[in-house]
This record gives structure tokens, C-alpha cells and sequence, in this order.
């Protein structure tokens, strides 16, 4: 079952969680961890059970990053807010520099993170 980690700056949660409701079959499938607030957000809005970490400004990312390096995680949804990120939401530079070094795919849009589901759906042998 793939493991993929969704997170979001708060200006993007309203999208994650749209996302989430529009891939609900395909994500009840998965294993899905989360920072604090995007992953209660998640479970909260459509009933999708998602592991969370600590929230990112307290090093959720950090904490999704290690699972990276040991190979637990096959995926990750980082939908962030390019032009208006707040300084006390995670940074993205260090998470996907780990996912460029271990290969594991990282979307930051709501269309490359359709793409990166659906392909790992495909992987697993569900259907998007």
C-alpha cells in the first residue's frame, strides 16, 4: 500500500482538502501521514484516516523528511503557497531536496499532485 505524505501551507488547505475529497477512494486505499493541521483538516473534512505528525512549524516536515530518508514514504503532496507563505510554515527547500536525493516524488500543485495519485494509484493497481 503506498504511503504519502500531505501537507499544506495554510492558504492551500482548502485545496488539499479538495483534493482529498476528489481522490477519497483512491487515498482510503493508501497510507497517508500528515502535518498537525493539514492531516486534522483532512480527517476531519471527509473521514480519510491520516497519520499526523507535529505540526509543521514544529517540525512535521522534519519529521515526514526522516520517513523520506528511510524509505517509508513513496509520495508527497506539498501544496504551498508560492507568493505569500507565512514564516511560520514549513519549508519546502529541505523536504524536497531529501525527495531529489532518495527519488521519491513530490507534488506542489493540485495538478501534479493529481498526476503523482494517480500514478501511484496505478502503481498499486487501483483506479484514479
Amino acid at each position: 500500500m503506498p504511503r504519502v505524505a500531505l501537507i499544506a501551507h495554510d492558504d492551500e488547505k482548502p485545496v488539499v482538502v479538495s483534493l482529498a475529497r476528489e481522490y477519497e477512494s483512491v487515498l482510503s486505499t493508501f497510507d497517508l501521514v500528515g502535518t498537525g493541521t493539514t492531516g486534522e483538516r483532512i480527517t476531519e473534512e471527509t473521514g480519510l484516516a491520516v497519520e499526523r505528525k507535529e505540526s509543521g512549524p514544529i517540525g512535521g516536515d522534519t519529521q515526514i523528511g526522516a520517513e523520506v530518508v528511510e524509505g517509508d514514504i513513496d509520495g508527497i503532496v506539498f501544496l504551498r503557497d508560492p507568493l505569500t507563505a507565512q514564516p511560520h510554515e514549513p519549508d519546502i527547500t529541505a523536504l524536497l531536496r531529501l525527495c531529489d536525493v532518495h527519488d521519491v516524488p513530490m507534488a506542489t500543485t493540485r495538478t501534479s499532485a493529481e498526476y503523482l495519485l494517480d500514478g501511484l494509484a496505478d502503481d498499486a493497481g487501483h483506479e484514479g
